[in-house]
Parts: structure tokens; C-alpha cells; sequence
């Protein structure tokens, strides 16, 4: 299972077209917007927010059962936060994980659609730009566009 979410943010597009224009080279910026992400994905799992800052839903009694840890996507040793990276090309910025339940996690499921799982996951967004990420993205830019 795998998952895109694609961000169109007018005002950070902007940015880096005005990057664009003077440089022809977005990589060392987008290198930077991958080091903040990178670091911000990660700290949801110690707030367990979603990117718009809601609190995700507690684990299930029933998972509560299979688990030693009651923090949500955490798992007994933090793996899906620990793969959590990103990949930079010219263009482009990619953060997520190589784990094969990450989307899941993302975006939810029901034992109805995944009768492998021992019930309904809720949608857990660890994905996505937070209002911070963008305020922080945008000053990026602006350091280069100096």
C-alpha cells in the first residue's frame, strides 16, 4: 500500500518560483524543507497532532491488548517514526516512510476493507504541513531569495 499527498500551496509555490527564477537550482532549498519536515513529521509522534493540529484518537481497547505502549503509531519500538525521511530531487521534496503500513496509518482502514486487521484503524495524519511548516518553509525561502 502506498499513499501521495501533494501540497499546492500558493504562497510557497510563489517563493520558490521566485527562487527559481534567480537560481535555476531549488535543490539546496528543498534539502533545508526536507531537514524541517523531516523533523516536524517526527514530532507529531511525540504530541500525537496531526498536522492541523488535531490530537489523533487514542488506540482501541482491543489494541490496547496486543500492546505494552497505549501511545498511538509509536509501537512497541517507535519503528513507522524512525523510518520517517525524505528524498529531494531538483524539483521536488518527498517525506514519508517505507513502511508497508504507513498509509494505513495515514489514512485509516476497516477490518471490512482489511479483514487481516484485528479492527478498524482510525485515520492517524502524521503527514502534511502544519501552519508552523509553512510560516518555517517560507522563512527558508526567504533567506535564500536575499
Amino acid at each position: 500500500m502506498s499513499a501521495n499527498i501533494e501540497v499546492d500551496d500558493h504562497e510557497i509555490l510563489a517563493a520558490l518560483t521566485r527562487i527559481q527564477e534567480r537560481t535555476d537550482n531549488l535543490r539546496p532549498v528543498l534539502l533545508e524543507i526536507g531537514e524541517v519536515l523531516t523533523a516536524s513529521t517526527k514530532h507529531r509522534f511525540a504530541t500525537i497532532t496531526a498536522p492541523d493540529g488535531e490530537i489523533w484518537q487514542t488506540n482501541s481497547d482491543v489494541t490496547l491488548l496486543h500492546k505494552a505502549n497505549g501511545r498511538p503509531l509509536t509501537g512497541e519500538t517507535g519503528l513507522l517514526m524512525s523510518t520517517i525521511d525524505y528524498q529531494a530531487s531538483d524539483h521536488a521534496v518527498e517525506i514519508g516512510s517505507p513502511m508497508e503500513y504507513a498509509a494505513m496509518q495515514q489514512f485509516g482502514g476497516t477490518k471490512a476493507e482489511f479483514p487481516h486487521l484485528w479492527g478498524d484503524i482510525p485515520a492517524r495524519e502524521f503527514l502534511g504541513l502544519s501552519e508552523a511548516d509553512k510560516v518555517e518553509i517560507l522563512y527558508l525561502a526567504e533567506d535564500y531569495l536575499l
